[in-house]
Protein backbone atom coordinates (compact mmCIF):
# COMPACT_ATOMS: atom_id res chain seq x y z
CA UNK A 1 0.00 0.00 0.00
CA UNK A 2 1.44 3.59 -0.73
CA UNK A 3 0.86 5.62 2.35
CA UNK A 4 -0.10 9.32 2.03
CA UNK A 5 2.81 12.16 2.35
CA UNK A 6 2.70 13.23 6.26
CA UNK A 7 4.31 16.00 8.39
CA UNK A 8 5.11 16.22 11.68
CA UNK A 9 2.66 15.83 13.97
CA UNK A 10 0.30 19.50 13.94
CA UNK A 11 0.67 22.28 15.83
CA UNK A 12 -1.99 22.81 18.69
CA UNK A 13 -5.25 24.03 17.95
CA UNK A 14 -5.12 23.46 13.98
CA UNK A 15 -6.83 20.54 12.12
CA UNK A 16 -5.43 17.45 9.61
CA UNK A 17 -7.03 16.90 6.83
CA UNK A 18 -6.40 13.81 3.92
CA UNK A 19 -7.44 14.25 0.38
CA UNK A 20 -6.01 12.64 -2.95
CA UNK A 21 -3.00 13.76 -5.05
CA UNK A 22 -4.98 15.53 -7.89
CA UNK A 23 -5.98 19.37 -8.16
CA UNK A 24 -9.87 17.77 -7.99
CA UNK A 25 -9.07 16.34 -5.11
CA UNK A 26 -7.16 18.96 -3.33
CA UNK A 27 -7.31 22.10 -5.49
CA UNK A 28 -11.02 23.79 -3.68
CA UNK A 29 -9.86 22.45 -0.19
CA UNK A 30 -6.28 24.13 -0.26
CA UNK A 31 -7.85 27.29 -2.10
CA UNK A 32 -9.70 27.85 1.24
CA UNK A 33 -6.67 27.24 3.97
CA UNK A 34 -5.01 29.36 1.87
CA UNK A 35 -8.20 31.88 2.07
CA UNK A 36 -8.22 31.26 5.17
CA UNK A 37 -4.28 31.88 6.23
CA UNK A 38 -4.68 35.64 4.31
CA UNK A 39 -7.84 36.19 7.21
CA UNK A 40 -6.43 38.79 9.76
CA UNK A 41 -6.18 37.62 13.83
CA UNK A 42 -9.88 38.27 15.45
CA UNK A 43 -11.84 37.72 11.86
CA UNK A 44 -11.60 34.09 11.13
CA UNK A 45 -14.99 32.61 10.38
CA UNK A 46 -14.13 28.55 10.46
CA UNK A 47 -12.54 28.27 14.13
CA UNK A 48 -9.53 26.29 13.50
CA UNK A 49 -7.22 26.22 10.48
CA UNK A 50 -7.47 23.07 8.78
CA UNK A 51 -3.70 22.10 6.89
CA UNK A 52 -4.68 19.60 4.27
CA UNK A 53 -2.68 16.62 3.18
CA UNK A 54 -2.43 14.50 0.23
CA UNK A 55 -2.25 10.61 -0.62
CA UNK A 56 -2.05 8.81 -3.96
CA UNK A 57 -5.68 8.10 -6.16
CA UNK A 58 -4.80 4.42 -5.47
CA UNK A 59 -4.37 5.11 -1.45
CA UNK A 60 -7.92 6.65 -1.78
CA UNK A 61 -9.36 3.86 -3.81
CA UNK A 62 -7.46 1.20 -1.14
CA UNK A 63 -5.92 2.50 1.63
CA UNK A 64 -8.29 1.56 4.56
CA UNK A 65 -10.26 4.42 6.54
CA UNK A 66 -8.88 2.80 9.59
CA UNK A 67 -5.65 2.98 8.81
CA UNK A 68 -5.54 6.72 8.37
CA UNK A 69 -8.36 7.84 10.72
CA UNK A 70 -5.86 8.00 13.73
CA UNK A 71 -3.85 10.72 12.07
CA UNK A 72 -6.44 13.13 10.63
CA UNK A 73 -9.76 15.31 11.37
CA UNK A 74 -11.01 15.05 8.32
CA UNK A 75 -10.87 12.39 5.63
CA UNK A 76 -11.89 12.60 2.08
CA UNK A 77 -12.91 8.86 1.28
CA UNK A 78 -14.45 6.76 -1.26
CA UNK A 79 -18.17 5.44 0.12
CA UNK A 80 -17.19 1.69 -0.76
CA UNK A 81 -14.67 1.63 2.24
CA UNK A 82 -17.41 2.71 4.19
CA UNK A 83 -18.40 -0.31 5.49
CA UNK A 84 -15.40 -1.37 7.14
CA UNK A 85 -14.77 2.01 8.35
CA UNK A 86 -17.95 1.97 10.47
CA UNK A 87 -17.15 -1.73 11.45
CA UNK A 88 -13.33 -0.08 12.47
CA UNK A 89 -15.57 2.30 15.24
CA UNK A 90 -13.39 4.77 13.82
CA UNK A 91 -16.02 7.83 12.15
CA UNK A 92 -18.19 9.74 14.00
CA UNK A 93 -21.70 9.75 12.15
CA UNK A 94 -22.98 12.59 10.88
CA UNK A 95 -26.03 12.74 12.99
CA UNK A 96 -23.57 13.26 15.94
CA UNK A 97 -22.43 16.94 14.50
CA UNK A 98 -25.53 18.75 12.86
CA UNK A 99 -29.71 18.16 13.46
CA UNK A 100 -32.05 15.76 10.93
CA UNK A 101 -32.87 19.17 9.07
CA UNK A 102 -29.27 20.63 8.12
CA UNK A 103 -28.99 16.76 6.74
CA UNK A 104 -31.91 16.62 5.08
CA UNK A 105 -30.99 19.96 3.24
CA UNK A 106 -27.46 18.63 1.84
CA UNK A 107 -29.67 15.37 0.76
CA UNK A 108 -31.52 17.45 -1.15
CA UNK A 109 -28.84 19.20 -2.69
CA UNK A 110 -27.16 16.60 -3.74
CA UNK A 111 -26.66 15.20 -7.34
CA UNK A 112 -27.48 11.78 -7.63
CA UNK A 113 -27.13 9.35 -5.13
CA UNK A 114 -24.55 11.30 -3.54
CA UNK A 115 -25.69 11.54 -0.23
CA UNK A 116 -27.27 8.10 -0.59
CA UNK A 117 -24.04 6.82 -0.96
CA UNK A 118 -22.60 7.94 2.33
CA UNK A 119 -25.23 5.99 4.56
CA UNK A 120 -24.11 2.64 5.89
CA UNK A 121 -26.39 0.95 8.98
CA UNK A 122 -28.69 3.17 8.61
CA UNK A 123 -26.53 6.29 9.70
CA UNK A 124 -24.76 8.84 7.15
CA UNK A 125 -21.16 8.49 7.76
CA UNK A 126 -19.73 11.03 5.58
CA UNK A 127 -20.69 13.87 3.32
CA UNK A 128 -20.78 14.40 -0.16
CA UNK A 129 -17.76 16.65 -1.47
CA UNK A 130 -17.08 15.29 -5.18
CA UNK A 131 -19.34 13.56 -7.45
CA UNK A 132 -19.11 11.62 -10.33
CA UNK A 133 -19.80 8.22 -12.55
CA UNK A 134 -18.65 6.12 -15.03
CA UNK A 135 -19.27 7.74 -18.48
CA UNK A 136 -17.79 7.58 -21.84
CA UNK A 137 -15.08 9.82 -23.41
CA UNK A 138 -14.40 10.75 -26.73
CA UNK A 139 -11.49 12.76 -28.99
CA UNK A 140 -14.04 14.53 -31.15
CA UNK A 141 -10.78 15.25 -33.41
CA UNK A 142 -9.75 11.46 -33.53
CA UNK A 143 -13.31 10.22 -34.09
CA UNK A 144 -13.50 12.30 -37.38
CA UNK A 145 -17.63 11.43 -38.45
CA UNK A 146 -17.34 8.37 -36.17
CA UNK A 147 -20.48 9.13 -33.73
CA UNK A 148 -20.00 7.93 -30.37
CA UNK A 149 -21.80 3.96 -30.09
CA UNK A 150 -25.13 4.23 -29.06
CA UNK A 151 -24.84 0.35 -28.05
CA UNK A 152 -22.16 -2.01 -26.66
CA UNK A 153 -22.98 -3.35 -30.08
CA UNK A 154 -21.73 -0.49 -31.88
CA UNK A 155 -18.68 -0.04 -29.26
CA UNK A 156 -17.53 -3.29 -29.86
CA UNK A 157 -18.22 -2.84 -33.93
CA UNK A 158 -16.26 0.48 -33.86
CA UNK A 159 -13.55 0.62 -37.20
CA UNK A 160 -9.86 -0.16 -36.39
CA UNK A 161 -9.21 3.47 -37.36
CA UNK A 162 -10.55 4.54 -34.03
CA UNK A 163 -8.23 3.73 -31.23
CA UNK A 164 -10.15 2.74 -28.40
CA UNK A 165 -9.21 1.28 -24.65
CA UNK A 166 -10.90 0.30 -21.49
CA UNK A 167 -10.45 0.92 -17.82
CA UNK A 168 -9.00 -1.59 -16.34
CA UNK A 169 -6.66 -0.23 -13.39
CA UNK A 170 -7.38 -0.77 -9.86
CA UNK A 171 -10.84 -1.51 -9.08
CA UNK A 172 -12.31 -0.66 -12.42
CA UNK A 173 -12.11 -3.68 -14.33
CA UNK A 174 -14.86 -4.94 -11.72
CA UNK A 175 -16.66 -1.70 -12.11
CA UNK A 176 -17.17 -2.01 -15.74
CA UNK A 177 -18.03 -5.49 -15.20
CA UNK A 178 -20.70 -4.17 -13.27
CA UNK A 179 -21.35 -1.69 -15.18
CA UNK A 180 -22.44 -4.15 -18.26
CA UNK A 181 -24.50 -5.82 -16.03
CA UNK A 182 -26.17 -2.96 -14.98
CA UNK A 183 -26.92 -2.03 -18.64
CA UNK A 184 -28.61 -5.51 -19.39
CA UNK A 185 -31.14 -4.75 -16.96
CA UNK A 186 -29.42 -6.76 -13.44
CA UNK A 187 -27.89 -5.08 -10.10
CA UNK A 188 -24.87 -7.02 -9.45
CA UNK A 189 -24.26 -7.93 -6.01
CA UNK A 190 -27.78 -8.23 -5.10
CA UNK A 191 -28.05 -8.87 -0.92
CA UNK A 192 -27.30 -12.62 -0.27
CA UNK A 193 -27.13 -14.09 -3.60
CA UNK A 194 -24.34 -16.66 -3.84
CA UNK A 195 -23.53 -15.40 -7.20
CA UNK A 196 -22.17 -11.70 -8.45
CA UNK A 197 -25.03 -11.76 -11.23
CA UNK A 198 -26.52 -14.45 -13.44
CA UNK A 199 -24.79 -16.54 -15.10
CA UNK A 200 -26.52 -15.35 -18.53
CA UNK A 201 -25.91 -11.59 -17.94
CA UNK A 202 -22.32 -12.47 -16.45
CA UNK A 203 -21.36 -13.95 -19.43
CA UNK A 204 -22.32 -11.84 -22.03
CA UNK A 205 -20.52 -8.67 -20.00
CA UNK A 206 -17.10 -11.20 -20.48
CA UNK A 207 -17.93 -10.88 -23.61
CA UNK A 208 -18.32 -7.45 -24.37
CA UNK A 209 -15.04 -6.96 -21.90
CA UNK A 210 -13.08 -9.27 -23.77
CA UNK A 211 -13.51 -7.86 -27.30
CA UNK A 212 -12.53 -4.25 -26.02
CA UNK A 213 -9.81 -5.62 -23.86
CA UNK A 214 -8.22 -6.93 -27.26
CA UNK A 215 -7.96 -3.66 -28.58
CA UNK A 216 -6.66 -1.73 -25.42
CA UNK A 217 -2.74 -0.87 -26.26
CA UNK A 218 -0.84 -2.90 -23.59
CA UNK A 219 0.24 0.41 -22.21
CA UNK A 220 -3.03 0.94 -20.44
CA UNK A 221 -3.98 -2.25 -19.99
CA UNK A 222 -3.60 -1.78 -16.08
CA UNK A 223 -4.36 1.79 -16.17
CA UNK A 224 -6.90 3.71 -13.70
CA UNK A 225 -8.73 6.91 -15.16
CA UNK A 226 -6.16 9.12 -15.03
CA UNK A 227 -3.62 7.56 -16.75
CA UNK A 228 -6.65 6.88 -19.60
CA UNK A 229 -7.58 9.93 -19.76
CA UNK A 230 -4.25 11.51 -19.97
CA UNK A 231 -3.34 8.88 -22.55
CA UNK A 232 -6.70 10.11 -24.66
CA UNK A 233 -5.36 13.68 -23.78
CA UNK A 234 -1.99 12.78 -25.69
CA UNK A 235 -1.68 13.64 -29.19
CA UNK A 236 -1.73 10.23 -30.54
CA UNK A 237 -4.92 9.07 -28.61
CA UNK A 238 -7.11 6.71 -27.85
CA UNK A 239 -9.69 8.30 -29.06
CA UNK A 240 -12.47 6.47 -27.12
CA UNK A 241 -12.90 5.04 -23.47
CA UNK A 242 -16.66 3.88 -23.54
CA UNK A 243 -16.32 3.46 -19.53
CA UNK A 244 -14.62 5.59 -17.33
CA UNK A 245 -15.50 7.87 -14.19
CA UNK A 246 -16.04 11.58 -15.81
CA UNK A 247 -13.77 14.42 -15.37
CA UNK A 248 -14.59 18.01 -16.29
CA UNK A 249 -10.80 19.16 -16.24
CA UNK A 250 -10.21 17.01 -19.25
CA UNK A 251 -12.64 19.23 -21.68
CA UNK A 252 -10.04 21.58 -21.74
CA UNK A 253 -7.03 19.93 -20.61
CA UNK A 254 -4.17 20.69 -23.34
CA UNK A 255 -4.41 21.06 -27.03
CA UNK A 256 -6.30 17.37 -27.26
CA UNK A 257 -9.95 17.94 -25.17
CA UNK A 258 -12.08 15.61 -24.10
CA UNK A 259 -15.76 15.41 -24.62
CA UNK A 260 -17.37 13.31 -21.96
CA UNK A 261 -21.22 11.92 -22.93
CA UNK A 262 -23.63 8.72 -21.76
CA UNK A 263 -21.93 5.19 -21.38
CA UNK A 264 -23.52 2.89 -24.79
CA UNK A 265 -26.67 1.22 -23.56
CA UNK A 266 -27.23 -2.60 -24.20
CA UNK A 267 -30.38 -1.90 -27.08
CA UNK A 268 -30.97 1.01 -28.55
CA UNK A 269 -32.79 3.52 -26.39
CA UNK A 270 -32.15 2.12 -23.45
CA UNK A 271 -30.81 3.15 -20.20
CA UNK A 272 -26.77 3.06 -20.27
CA UNK A 273 -25.46 0.89 -16.79
CA UNK A 274 -23.28 3.63 -14.79
CA UNK A 275 -21.38 3.17 -11.26
CA UNK A 276 -21.41 6.12 -9.14
CA UNK A 277 -17.95 7.18 -7.88
CA UNK A 278 -16.96 10.97 -6.22
CA UNK A 279 -15.65 11.49 -2.53
CA UNK A 280 -17.33 12.44 0.96
CA UNK A 281 -16.17 13.83 3.74
CA UNK A 282 -15.95 12.03 6.93
CA UNK A 283 -14.67 12.76 10.31
CA UNK A 284 -12.73 10.75 12.50
CA UNK A 285 -12.84 10.40 16.46
CA UNK A 286 -9.16 11.24 16.99
CA UNK A 287 -10.03 14.58 18.42
CA UNK A 288 -13.97 15.10 18.26
CA UNK A 289 -14.13 15.03 22.38
CA UNK A 290 -13.17 18.62 22.03
CA UNK A 291 -15.25 21.10 21.79
CA UNK A 292 -13.83 23.42 20.04
CA UNK A 293 -12.55 20.88 17.09
CA UNK A 294 -16.12 19.74 17.16
CA UNK A 295 -17.45 23.18 16.77
CA UNK A 296 -14.43 24.04 13.71
CA UNK A 297 -15.24 20.59 12.01
CA UNK A 298 -18.57 21.87 11.98
CA UNK A 299 -17.57 25.28 10.43
CA UNK A 300 -15.60 23.65 7.61
CA UNK A 301 -18.41 20.95 6.65
CA UNK A 302 -20.59 23.85 6.47
CA UNK A 303 -18.69 25.92 4.00
CA UNK A 304 -17.50 22.88 2.02
CA UNK A 305 -20.48 21.94 1.28
CA UNK A 306 -22.50 25.35 0.91
CA UNK A 307 -23.54 26.32 -2.57
CA UNK A 308 -21.58 28.90 -3.37
CA UNK A 309 -18.21 27.35 -2.12
CA UNK A 310 -19.25 23.98 -4.86
CA UNK A 311 -20.70 26.38 -7.62
CA UNK A 312 -18.48 29.09 -7.66
CA UNK A 313 -14.99 27.85 -6.07
CA UNK A 314 -14.99 24.16 -7.00
CA UNK A 315 -15.00 24.20 -10.74
CA UNK A 316 -12.42 26.80 -10.71
CA UNK A 317 -9.97 25.44 -8.80
CA UNK A 318 -9.87 22.27 -10.51
CA UNK A 319 -12.67 20.61 -8.45
CA UNK A 320 -15.45 18.47 -9.26
CA UNK A 321 -18.58 19.22 -6.91
CA UNK A 322 -21.53 17.35 -5.66
CA UNK A 323 -24.01 19.60 -5.25
CA UNK A 324 -26.92 19.59 -8.06
CA UNK A 325 -26.92 23.41 -8.37
CA UNK A 326 -23.53 23.50 -9.55
CA UNK A 327 -23.88 21.12 -12.18
CA UNK A 328 -27.04 22.82 -13.79
CA UNK A 329 -24.87 25.98 -13.76
CA UNK A 330 -25.14 27.46 -17.40
CA UNK A 331 -21.73 29.61 -16.73
CA UNK A 332 -19.33 26.23 -15.08
CA UNK A 333 -21.06 24.21 -17.99
CA UNK A 334 -19.82 27.11 -20.58
CA UNK A 335 -16.50 26.97 -19.33
CA UNK A 336 -16.18 22.94 -18.96
CA UNK A 337 -17.57 22.16 -22.49
CA UNK A 338 -21.30 21.51 -21.35
CA UNK A 339 -19.28 18.10 -18.90
CA UNK A 340 -21.83 18.78 -16.39
CA UNK A 341 -25.49 18.63 -18.44
CA UNK A 342 -24.31 16.36 -21.08
CA UNK A 343 -23.47 13.79 -17.83
CA UNK A 344 -26.28 14.38 -15.67
CA UNK A 345 -28.60 11.99 -16.11
CA UNK A 346 -25.54 9.10 -15.95
CA UNK A 347 -24.70 10.49 -12.80
CA UNK A 348 -28.67 10.78 -11.80
CA UNK A 349 -29.29 7.13 -12.20
CA UNK A 350 -25.35 5.59 -11.32
CA UNK A 351 -25.68 2.71 -9.27
CA UNK A 352 -24.30 2.60 -5.84
CA UNK A 353 -21.79 0.01 -4.79
CA UNK A 354 -22.72 -1.68 -1.62
CA UNK A 355 -21.13 -0.36 1.80
CA UNK A 356 -20.18 -3.42 3.90
CA UNK A 357 -17.48 -5.07 5.53
CA UNK A 358 -15.29 -6.69 3.00
CA UNK A 359 -17.03 -5.21 -0.04
CA UNK A 360 -13.12 -3.15 -0.73
CA UNK A 361 -11.55 -6.57 -0.48
CA UNK A 362 -13.77 -7.75 -2.95
CA UNK A 363 -13.55 -5.15 -5.66
CA UNK A 364 -9.69 -5.32 -5.78
CA UNK A 365 -9.32 -9.09 -5.82
CA UNK A 366 -12.16 -9.16 -8.66
CA UNK A 367 -10.66 -6.41 -10.55
CA UNK A 368 -6.79 -8.19 -10.38
CA UNK A 369 -9.20 -11.36 -11.18
CA UNK A 370 -10.73 -10.17 -14.48
CA UNK A 371 -8.22 -8.17 -15.29
CA UNK A 372 -5.28 -11.21 -15.68
CA UNK A 373 -8.16 -13.40 -16.65
CA UNK A 374 -8.96 -11.64 -19.65
CA UNK A 375 -5.13 -10.65 -20.71
CA UNK A 376 -4.49 -14.89 -19.77
CA UNK A 377 -7.17 -15.74 -22.14
CA UNK A 378 -9.19 -17.87 -19.79
CA UNK A 379 -12.37 -19.03 -20.45
CA UNK A 380 -15.14 -16.96 -19.11
CA UNK A 381 -16.98 -19.71 -17.91
CA UNK A 382 -14.34 -20.48 -14.91
CA UNK A 383 -13.73 -16.61 -15.05
CA UNK A 384 -17.13 -16.41 -13.50
CA UNK A 385 -17.08 -19.43 -11.49
CA UNK A 386 -14.04 -17.89 -9.59
CA UNK A 387 -15.29 -14.80 -9.60
CA UNK A 388 -18.61 -16.02 -7.95
CA UNK A 389 -16.03 -18.68 -5.44
CA UNK A 390 -14.60 -15.37 -4.40
CA UNK A 391 -17.63 -13.24 -3.87
CA UNK A 392 -18.74 -16.05 -1.47
CA UNK A 393 -15.23 -16.34 0.37
CA UNK A 394 -15.15 -12.59 1.27
CA UNK A 395 -17.68 -10.45 -0.67
CA UNK A 396 -21.15 -11.90 0.89
CA UNK A 397 -21.24 -10.79 4.46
Amino acid sequence: MTTPTTAAPAATGELRGLTWDHPRGYGPLEELARLDAAVPTGCETVGLPLRWHRQPLSGFESAPIAALAPDYDLLVVDHAALGDAVEAGCLVAMDVLFDAAELATWRARSVGPGYRSHECAGRTWALPLDATAQTAAARPDLMGDQAPPATWEEACALPGRVPLTLCLGGPHAFLTFCALCLAQGEEPLAPGAEAVCSRERGLAALEVMAALAARTPAALREAGPLGVLRAMSAEDGPAYCPLVPGHATFTRSGPYPLAFSAPPAWLPGGAPGSVFGGAGLAVSRRGTGDPAVRSAIRDHLRRLLAEPVQRELFPVTGGQPAARAAWRDPWTNERWGGFYLRTLATVEGAWVRPRRPGYPAFQAAASRLLREGLAAGVPHRALLDELDARHRRTGRR
